[in-house]
């Protein structure tokens, strides 16, 4: 089963499992277009959070990895290219053993909690140029399948774990921070679904598969101390990174666009 894609060349075919996953990616959108800014807001209203400076969003501990945005990539490039290292979930892995991932997070400290890169005394070292996902934290707009396996909206992260609650916002904060979290979210399905169209064009003008035995059995011997090459989709092609117990090692820009040709 394939899909064909507007915005791609003509009769370009997306394989499994790409179709799949890209059509999810763009029922998500539309129903993200659908939600009404004036419901996130009533809630941000009411949830009423102020941030501490606990720092506890600032660790993988608490958090996991963050996000990043191509935007967020090249601020970060600019100043601390050090601190970027691929995405922790690698997404697919072809015949050859290369492995695939959408873009880049922050790398993390190697104390207890994993702290951020960037964390200093529990202040942010970059706060002014601080990743959109750490602006709108802990904000959010996307569904989740909770403990019941019930799918539904998540509109905070972390609640009553973190921070104050219950404290005065304005309408026009509310509001603001409503707006700020959506378009965000937008931006992030965006990102995914130009990831999964790359990635999955790619694979078929190489002659690619997505085999689950050489992605186990890669990530088996990367924990034994083996390198594992990766591909990190960022600015709509990939770089390639050399991995090792899970930390970049080192880094060269392939260039491979959407039509597979290198730049």
């Amino acid at each position: 089963m394939v899909i064909y894609l507007s915005g791609m060349n003509q009769g370009t075919k997306i394989p499994p499992p790409f179709h799949s996953l890209l059509m999810s990616r763009r029922e998500e959108l539309a129903a993200l277009r659908g939600y009404h800014l004036s419901e996130l807001a009533a809630i941000i209203s009411d949830v009423g959070f102020r941030c501490d400076c606990c720092a506890r969003c600032c660790t993988r501990e608490f958090n996991g990895h963050v996000l990043l945005l191509d935007e967020d990539v090249l601020r970060i490039r600019a100043c601390e290219p050090e601190a970027l290292e691929p995405v922790p979930f690698l997404d697919f892995c072809d015949q050859h053993g290369t492995y695939y991932t959408s873009g880049y997070t922050i790398r993390s400290r190697e104390d207890r909690d994993r702290s951020c890169h960037f964390l200093k005394d529990r202040r942010c070292r970059i706060y002014e140029m601080r990743p959109a996902i750490c602006r709108v934290y802990p904000y959010m707009l996307h569904k989740e399948r909770d403990e019941r396996g019930n799918v539904d909206w998540r509109q905070i992260s972390g609640l009553d774990r973190h921070g104050e609650y219950h404290t005065p916002v304005s309408g026009e904060d509310a509001l603001k921070g409503a707006i700020e979290t959506k378009v965000f979210e937008e931006a992030v399905l965006h990102h995914e679904t130009a990831y999964l169209e790359c990635t999955g064009e790619y694979f078929l003008q190489h002659g690619l598969r997505n085999v689950r035995k050489k992605y186990d059995d890669g990530l088996r011997l990367a924990r034994q101390g083996a390198e594992i090459e990766v591909m990190v989709y960022f600015q709509g092609a990939f770089e390639r990174m050399v991995m090792k117990a899970g930390t970049a090692q080192h880094m060269t820009i392939s260039g491979l666009t959407k039509s597979g040709k290198r730049v």
